[in-house]
C-alpha cells in the first residue's frame, strides 16, 4: 500500500490521518503546535518525521491540510525537493486556484504528481471517513489517487485539470459564508424590529429555507452553542479573499460577494481573529454594528 505523509493533523486532518491508517496505510505524521493528535495517531502505528525532508523521503503520497496558500506553498517547496519520482502531492487546504495551479506546475516539472482535494464536511466526517472530496488532478492520477482518497472520503467526484478543485471548492464556501452573512443580518433585523431570534427561527426551521448549514449556524445564534460550526471566522474571509482574486482572473463582476467579503472583514476586524471565533459568531458582530444590546 502508498505510504502515505500527512501535513496537518487538525480538526480535519487527524480525522483523515486516522481513517488512512486503519485502511493499514503506513503514515508518517509531523507536529505543529498541538502535539495531542499526533500522540493519538502515533498510539495507532504511525511514525512521526522530524522535519518535512524526512517525511517526503518516507511517502509516496503526502496529503496536506494547511491554513492557506503561503503555507502550502512553502510546504510543497520542501517536498518537491525530497520525495522520490512519481509521488504525488494531495492538497486538502482551501487555497487560492492561482497558486495551485503554479504548484502543479512546478511539481509536475520535478516528476511529481498533483492533486487538488478540498474538502466538504465536518470534524465528525473526517473521523467516520464520510467527507467529500472535490478534485482537481490529471485523468491518470486521479485513477491512481481515488482509492487512497476514498479511505477518507464517502463523495469523491473530479472536477477537472489541477486547480479544478480549489476552484469549485471555493464557489462552495461563497454560498455557505453568503448563508452565514445573510442569516446574521436577518437575525439582527429581526431582534430591532420586534420579531426576534426565537420566532424567526421558529418559523424559518423546517420550510424551504432551511439546510444543513442554517440547522449549524443557528446551534449558536438559538442554542448558544459555541462549537456548533468550526469554521474560523478569519479562514471565512480567506476564502473570500481568494475568491475575489479568483474572479478578478475571470474578469466577472462579484459585488454580491464583496458585499459577503466585507461581513467577515468587518467581523475579523473588529475582534473576531481568534481562533475559537466561528463564523455563527458573526451574528454577534453585526448585532453590536446595529446597536444591539447583549450581541
Amino acid at each position: 500500500m502508498d505510504r502515505i505523509g500527512f501535513v496537518g493533523v487538525g480538526l480535519m486532518g487527524h480525522g483523515m490521518a486516522s481513517c488512512l491508517r486503519a485502511a493499514g496505510h503506513p503514515l508518517t505524521v509531523i507536529a505543529h503546535r498541538n502535539r495531542a493528535p499526533v500522540d493519538d495517531l502515533l498510539a495507532k502505528g504511525a511514525e512521526e518525521a522530524t522535519d518535512l525532508a524526512a517525511l517526503a523521503t518516507a511517502s509516496d503520497v503526502v496529503h496536506i491540510c494547511a491554513p492557506g496558500s503561503p503555507q502550502v506553498e512553502a510546504i510543497v517547496a520542501d517536498l518537491a525537493a525530497n520525495m522520490a519520482p512519481g509521488g504525488v502531492i494531495v492538497d486538502c487546504s482551501t487555497s487560492n486556484p492561482v497558486s495551485t495551479e503554479g504548484l502543479a506546475a512546478m511539481v509536475e516539472a520535478r516528476g511529481l504528481h498533483w492533486v487538488d482535494a478540498p474538502l466538504g464536511g465536518t470534524p465528525a466526517q473526517a473521523q467516520t471517513g464520510e467527507l467529500a472530496a472535490m478534485v482537481g488532478a490529471r485523468e491518470d492520477v486521479f485513477a491512481r489517487i481515488e482509492p487512497v482518497l476514498a479511505t477518507w472520503a464517502k463523495s469523491i467526484v473530479r472536477v477537472g485539470d489541477p486547480g479544478a478543485g480549489h476552484k469549485m471548492k471555493l464557489l462552495n464556501n461563497f454560498l455557505a459564508m453568503g448563508y452565514g452573512a445573510l442569516y446574521a443580518e436577518a437575525l439582527a433585523l429581526a431582534e430591532k424590529s420586534g420579531v426576534g431570534t426565537a420566532m424567526f427561527d421558529q418559523i424559518m426551521r423546517g420550510s424551504r429555507m432551511d439546510c444543513g448549514f442554517y440547522q449549524t449556524f443557528m446551534g449558536y445564534a438559538v442554542e448558544g452553542n459555541r462549537e456548533a460550526h468550526k469554521f474560523t471566522l478569519t479562514n471565512a474571509l480567506k476564502d473570500m479573499r481568494y475568491l475575489a482574486a479568483m474572479a478578478d482572473g475571470a474578469g466577472v463582476a462579484n459585488p454580491v460577494q464583496a458585499a459577503i467579503k466585507n461581513s467577515y472583514a468587518m467581523a475579523v476586524n473588529t475582534g473576531g481573529d481568534g481562533p475559537e471565533d466561528y463564523v455563527p459568531h458573526l451574528v454577534d458582530f453585526v448585532a453590536r454594528a446595529n446597536g444591539i444590546k447583549g450581541g
